[in-house]
């Protein structure tokens, strides 16, 4: 995998998190980026409630799409393993309407196309 620079931006509330965090959730975002072919941005939004646990949450700028997606529970790494998967999931959801869409549109030009009788082939 290359080594590109994200645009990542954190967002921590009542909450200061260490490297070894900030690494995993990057590192989980590069896996991410064989989904995505033009990511914009990406905003990591982490913070921690009254009762200990974590609310994750991460969104991706495309140039025509935002994906988002939340998770909470009782750690960052799980919470962002969640999250990915959801992103994942939204994208390939997204990717498939847009070819369903297209293929639909070939078939109705299809069935449109009249070939002349005078055709030779």
């Amino acid at each position: 995998m290359e080594n590109k620079t994200l645009n990542l931006r954190w967002f921590c509330k009542n909450i200061e998190l260490d490297d070894r965090t900030k690494d995993y959730v990057v590192k989980r975002i590069q896996k991410m980026e064989k989904f995505l072919k033009k990511s914009l941005e990406y905003e990591v939004e982490v913070s921690m409630d009254k009762k200990g646990k974590f609310y994750v949450e991460v969104m991706t700028k495309t140039p025509h799409k935002l994906y988002r997606a939340t998770e909470i529970s009782e750690s960052v790494e799980g919470s962002t393993d969640m999250i990915i998967e959801e992103l994942q999931k939204q994208i390939t959801k997204d990717k498939s309407k847009l070819k369903d869409i297209r293929e639909r549109g070939a078939r109705s030009l299809k069935k449109k196309i009249v070939i002349s009788k005078d055709a030779r082939f």
